[in-house]
């Protein structure tokens, strides 16, 4: 059986992923294991949720993304769409004043024009409530996808050189990555995904562009702080080259 304690020390004092990404699959799944609704999988992942948070911030990690709702899950059941927006407003309700007293800023990344009015005044309140904390990051990616990040950014790099405030020139990777959702974070280190699926399915696109990715068979419901060590250490085992050589990059590190 693995012990947190030993994973924790294995891995003090080396390199902790700043920014940290997750897509939380397998929900569903496990709900079904378990004999109970897809309903129950989303309750039973919020557990997940309080657990990956807690270790990110006894971790020192700057920035957590979390993937719960994608600019696709529009398409699923109607009655499971409806629980996941009924979850965001218990979280937005309820666990936003957790994450404040820990001193974590909070903010939702997305299209968020297309939930409910009531829904996009809980996050804008939410938002404002732990504006001012300086510890954890922690955004949540609703009715997010990639391709409409890189999109969403194109246009608004498009409509300041038509007004005016920069010309084409200006455009390079540096000033369209300001106008992409996570711009105010630390670059995208970690990609973790559980469940099972070996894709990253329309997340995080340009942010992942160099970030290390891994995959756990683990579902969603069953990721807690001991497989998130797991991720953390196996992180700190790769080599991260960025297109450099392997001898170039140890070098750097020992710089």
């Amino acid at each position: 059986m693995d012990n947190l304690e030993a994973l924790v020390t294995q891995r003090e004092s080396k390199n902790i992923p700043e920014h940290i990404a997750i897509i939380m699959d397998g929900n569903g799944r496990w709900a079904q294991l378990q004999g109970k609704g897809r309903v129950a999988g989303h309750k039973a992942g919020v557990e997940s949720v309080r657990a990956v948070v807690a270790s990110a911030r006894k971790s020192k990690v700057k920035a957590l993304t979390l993937f719960a709702f994608s600019s696709e899950n529009w398409q699923r059941p109607a009655k499971e769409v409806s629980v996941l927006m009924d979850l965001f407003m218990y979280v937005l309700t309820k666990e936003v004043k957790r994450l404040h007293k820990h001193n974590i800023r909070f903010q939702v990344v997305g299209d968020l024009s297309r939930f409910s009015d009531k829904l996009q005044k809980n996050i804008a309140k939410s938002e404002l409530l732990t504006a001012k904390n300086t510890g954890l990051v922690l955004s949540i990616a609703a009715n997010y996808g990639g391709r409409w990040d890189i999109t969403q950014a194109a246009k608004k790099l498009a409509s300041d050189v038509k007004q005016g405030i920069m010309s084409l020139a200006d455009i390079n990777e540096t000033t369209l990555n300001e106008q992409t959702c996570l711009a105010n974070l630390p670059t995208l280190d970690l990609l973790i995904r559980t469940g099972g699926d070996c894709r990253i399915s329309n997340f995080l696109l340009w942010q992942a562009a160099y970030a290390e990715l891994y995959f756990t068979d683990t579902l969603w419901p069953d990721f807690n702080e001991i497989q998130f060590e797991k991720a953390i250490n196996c992180f700190d085992q790769r080599e991260r080259r960025f297109g450099k050589t392997g001898e170039q990059a140890r070098n750097e590190q020992v710089e």
